[in-house]
């Protein structure tokens, strides 16, 4: 589904890091507007990613954060047909405008052209390459101090959609792990912030609860993340067993 860009509302989105193809039909199903297929911190597949999009299909925007930032799998993830992808850990302007080179077609990129799922396996191969660089969504995620250090000449690089910020990598690189709540890494996170409003680019972030986001809904976020499969299930068969066990 294809929300269009720019992005100019609040996407509820979560994060689906499980390869069973009932999650990918249940969160499709949910109504979320956006969802994250997790290669960077998951075991899920390639094929894995394209079966879920499979099995998505336009009922909702579907991002894939690649495993790294370099060419081969970016290129690769683009063919499965996803409408966008998510690359981690871009630290300055240069990497962050060979994202763009690796995602877009010639004139705009170096993307090599091949027959794949994004093409409809053959018969939307044109029309694909004549929209796919106007219409792929194109997210980097701030999540190490040097890329807060290095934020403006970022932001200035063209093709870049929207920036995620990744606040447990961000607090961890400045010594800080886990310590979301500490005045340096909040104060980073606000940057952050800040230079992406003031540019014009939306943002996304991380939260594990619904409670925990509404307040970045309230300051300007686009891409709102909660939670994560395995953890949803997790904590939703311990609160039952617990209020079970509790009851009997």
């Amino acid at each position: 589904m294809k929300q269009g860009k720019p992005f100019n509302s609040p996407l509820a989105g979560t994060l689906l890091s499980i390869s069973a193809p009932q999650v990918a039909e249940i969160i499709s199903d949910s109504g979320f507007d956006w969802v994250l297929i997790d290669m960077e911190h998951s075991a899920i597949s390639l094929e894995s990613v394209q079966n879920a999009l499979q099995i998505m299909g336009d009922k909702i925007l579907k991002i894939v954060r690649v495993p790294g930032k370099d060419e081969i799998w970016i290129k690769r993830v683009l063919d499965t047909g996803c409408d966008g992808i998510l690359v981690p850990m871009v630290n300055s302007a240069a990497e962050a405008l060979k994202v763009v080179q690796y995602s877009k077609y010639p004139p705009e990129g170096r993307r090599s052209v091949g027959l794949s799922r994004a093409h409809s396996f053959g018969p939307g191969f044109s029309d694909y390459v004549e929209n796919a660089n106007k219409d792929l969504v194109i997210m980097i995620q701030i999540e190490h101090r040097d890329a807060v250090k290095n934020i403006d000449e970022i932001l200035k690089v063209k093709g870049i959609d929207s920036v995620f910020i990744g606040p447990y990598d961000l607090s961890t690189s400045m010594g800080l792990t886990g310590q979301l709540s500490h005045p340096d890494v909040k104060s980073a996170i606000k940057l952050i912030k800040d230079k992406c409003r003031k540019a014009g680019l939306p943002y996304g972030i991380f939260g594990m609860t619904p409670q925990g986001l509404i307040p970045e809904v309230k300051d300007g976020c686009t891409f709102l993340l909660c939670g994560v499969d395995a953890a949803i299930l997790v904590n939703s068969y311990k609160d039952l067993l617990t209020t079970l066990k509790t009851d009997v």
